[in-house]
């Protein structure tokens, strides 16, 4: 595995007004999947402000080890030439996805469309995280689970289908992870490949899929759906990605300056997309001073500029389909929670629950070490605001690095210090997150 084997415990604790100007790390999911389309495309794929953490690097490391050449020219610069759809050459060796559920599960559509078989395999987190929501449509299409643990746990092998289906496919929740695996599967499909969504998800391989030449239409099915078509066996070409800032990422600063007296920070580049930024549309409601400029946008996807100061926060009540939009931040807003005035209740979060960690448990888990009142029923997260945070815990991430970041955010303004047992993991989605906090002024030791 790529991270230590050693753990790397930290303490944050109360500092002054944080100030700045931050470009967080390039989008997560848009790296993921340039790299992966950009190796199914035919001639050359540029990418710049790539994310070069370890969950994206295991995602390039893959391409390589399917036949495509993927080069890195600079910083965040990498060029990728493809094999074409369905071109993919037999790996000598296990694919190793590090922590990243995403790069595993969309890899595991792309090579199910693909005449040859692939062992993928992972971290321990990674291994005990289910994928048999993600194989049940690409058995559907042709593809073969050869062996793996139970629920479709890794280490797994994947027999691609030598002539894949296409099929129709109603995703059972609102999963782009789902929904990207039957896509990527589909383009190496005959005919037509349709997902239906009762909740819409993220909709960066839509997006993407389009700016590389497929024929693919998304189009509103019933209030809050969507029916996504896409037509098998296109030719992709080669195209230019710049990687917007990653939302899910500038969270983490955001969140801090609101909380933290004084802040005014700002952050360039930020992806706007509506279908990632419930957080900013929660913590407005909250009170929150964010304002966009410099609006602009590439391979179908918006940025802008946010100036974020800080903020008096009080409780909101969270409606569930909001989730989608903003599932990787509920632990983080869980922090600005913590200090607002009043009750937060956000609903609908069973999507924590197979996550790196039982993300809804775990927060709790955080929230309460630290003298917040926090209590779980069913799947909504009931959060008791005080104003302020006691502090002093010692929070377990559970090798999970979003509540690695989101426990060092509360202690930038919390009474007393709060410690994580390992920072080990952010490295996975956010390598320079405790430097650039440092640099606008938090107190990390």
């Amino acid at each position: 595995m790529t991270h230590s084997d050693q753990p790397r415990p930290l303490q944050s604790r109360a500092s002054g007004a944080l100030t700045g100007k931050v470009r967080v790390p390039g989008d997560k999911s848009i790296s993921h999947r340039a790299l992966i389309l950009g190796a199914l495309a035919v001639g050359e794929t540029r990418i710049s402000g790539l994310l070069e953490g370890e969950d994206v690097l295991n995602t390039a490391k893959s391409m390589q080890a399917l036949g495509a050449s993927v080069e890195r020219t600079g910083d965040f610069a990498w060029k990728v030439n493809g094999v074409g759809v369905g071109g993919f050459a037999q790996p000598k060796a296990p694919l190793d996805f590090g922590n990243s559920g995403t790069g595993c599960r969309l890899v595991m559509g792309a090579v199910a469309g693909c005449p040859i078989s692939a062992v993928f395999d992972g971290d321990a987190s990674l291994r005990s995280r289910p994928m048999r929501r993600i194989l049940d449509p690409l058995e559907k299409m042709g593809a073969k689970v050869v062996s793996g643990g139970e629920g479709g746990r890794l280490p797994l092998t994947l027999q691609g289908a030598r002539d894949p289906l296409p099929i129709t496919y109603k995703t059972p929740v609102a999963s782009a992870q789902i929904k990207s695996a039957v896509l990527l599967a589909g383009l190496a499909a005959p005919g037509t490949t349709t997902v239906i969504e009762t909740e819409a998800s993220r909709d960066h391989t839509e997006l993407m899929l389009k700016h590389f030449g497929a024929d693919i239409t998304s189009v509103q099915e019933g209030q809050h759906g969507r029916r996504i078509t896409l037509v098998g066996q296109p030719e992709l070409h080669g195209a230019n990605v710049v990687v917007p800032a990653d939302p899910s990422s500038a969270a983490f600063p955001i969140v801090a300056a609101l909380i933290v007296e004084g802040s005014d920070i700002v952050l360039s580049d930020v992806m706007t997309n509506p279908l990632r930024t419930g957080l900013f549309t929660t913590l407005r409601e909250m009170g929150a001073f964010i304002e966009e400029s410099e609006v602009r946008g590439d391979a179908g996807e918006p940025m802008a500029r946010l100036r974020v100061r800080a903020s008096k926060l009080r409780g909101v009540e969270v409606p569930p389909e909001r989730a989608p939009s903003m599932i990787d931040e509920y632990l983080v807003l869980a922090v600005a929670a913590s200090f607002a005035e009043g009750t937060t209740i956000m609903r609908g979060l069973q999507e924590l629950r197979v996550k790196e960690s039982d993300r809804l448990e775990a927060t709790a888990a955080m929230l309460r070490v630290n003298g917040v009142k926090v209590g779980v029923s069913g799947d909504d997260l009931i959060v008791e605001g005080r104003g302020h945070v006691p502090g002093g815990g010692t929070v377990a991430t559970h090798m999970d690095h979003r509540i690695a970041m989101s426990a060092l955010v509360m202690g930038c303004a919390s009474d007393q210090p709060v410690t994580v047992d390992d920072t080990a993991f952010i490295a996975t989605s956010f390598p320079d997150f405790i430097p650039m906090m440092r640099s606008l002024g938090a107190e990390f030791s």
